[in-house]
């Protein structure tokens, strides 16, 4: 009979820390025979034949938010969060490759029109808001931002005033929900472009555990819809129109799926913004169904940074303060170093 493996590993030695802020090409044939490898040298089974099943959650660990050059990187407040975040996320990874049983990376997703990229929005001057612009629903309801006519085109077949009724909608929604105001990001996570893949080196983890215990890494993609910002993996921010038709939908397929294993780790980024809101929604179906289930939902708190503009914004308190409801909820924090097998509830 096979053994769960419940001993930490080694970390394999072309891992390099040092190159984690970097992005660079992962010699998938070279890992992958290391990979076949490692299984044999180690006894690592297959992750079917786990008796606890545990899914790795890693949002957004992409080079758009997680290389310090890059559009959106997460500083948190020491300038080089997501980066030594990701080094532990990694190690992390390697050590307990015989325990956890599927990883599932989620993947912000965007193109150039969408409702928080500066393209959507005019003013009377012809000017587009700056990128950290926060409007708000008194600003869109006086007129000081409007939907630009020249998307309509593209968004909403020429419909201009369906449009502007929307984003009208859409901020009340926001505010009524009690949602961040809608913030206007620089564009980033651009499909197709080099922002929206994976670091190299979580991507090399990923496929290293994919091949080493024959699991198929679960990429989750999110956030194409134009008309709403999706933080989270299992829900947009805003599902319907002024009229109450669907404009989009939760995830109901990943969240029962996510449900369905023994225990889920969440990791990534940002811990403000898409890792907090992906938990709030985890939670929130979690205490629809059985509460108790929060207690095998735990959240590395090593492995995730808040976004902290110096000067200009820093969500630290307000991402603090949800992983503090969140482990009053029963969610448990923990720490990247700590072996898995020593966390409480985990039995292997």
């Amino acid at each position: 009979m096979t053994v769960q493996t419940t001993t930490q590993l080694p970390i394999p030695q072309f891992f390099d820390a040092h190159r984690v802020g970097e992005v660079w090409r992962v010699p998938y044939q070279e890992r992958a025979a290391q990979a076949r490898d490692w299984a044999k040298a180690h006894n690592l089974p297959s992750a079917a034949k786990d008796k606890t099943r545990i899914c790795l959650m890693i949002i957004d660990a992409q080079n758009t938010f997680c290389i310090a050059d890059f559009e959106l990187f997460v500083g948190g407040r020491s300038g080089k969060g997501a980066i030594e975040d990701n080094v532990r996320l990694c190690e992390f990874i390697y050590r307990n490759l015989g325990v956890i049983t599927e990883i599932a990376p989620t993947m912000d997703t965007h193109t150039s029109m969408q409702i928080f990229h500066e393209v959507f929005w005019i003013n009377d001057a012809g000017e587009h808001p700056s990128p950290m612009t926060m409007i708000t629903l008194d600003e869109v309801q006086a007129g000081k931002w409007k939907v630009n006519p020249a998307i309509s085109y593209s968004l909403a077949k020429g419909n201009y005033m369906g449009l502007q009724s929307f984003a009208l909608h859409y901020t009340q929604r926001l505010s009524q929900d009690g949602k961040y105001p809608l913030t206007i990001w620089p564009y980033h996570s651009m499909l197709g472009g080099i922002g929206h893949a994976l670091v190299s080196a979580v991507e090399e983890a990923c496929f290293f555990h994919n091949l080493a215990r024959n699991s198929q890494t679960n990429f989750e993609i999110k956030g194409g819809n134009p008309l709403t910002e999706n933080y989270s993996v299992l829900r947009p921010e805003v599902l319907d129109d002024a009229t109450g038709r669907p404009i989009a939908q939760k995830n109901s397929r990943f969240i029962q799926k996510l449900l369905e294993f023994d225990a889920v780790i969440i990791a990534g980024q940002a811990k403000s913004h898409c890792v907090a809101w992906t938990i709030d929604d985890l939670l929130t179906e979690i205490q629809a169904k059985d509460p108790k289930l929060a207690q095998k939902v735990y959240l590395l708190e090593d492995c995730t940074s808040p976004v902290v503009v110096p000067g200009v914004v820093d969500f630290t308190d307000q991402a603090n303060a949800a992983f503090q409801r969140f482990a009053d909820a029963g969610m448990q924090v923990v720490k990247s170093t700590e072996a898995i097998a020593t966390w409480k509830g985990i039995e292997l």
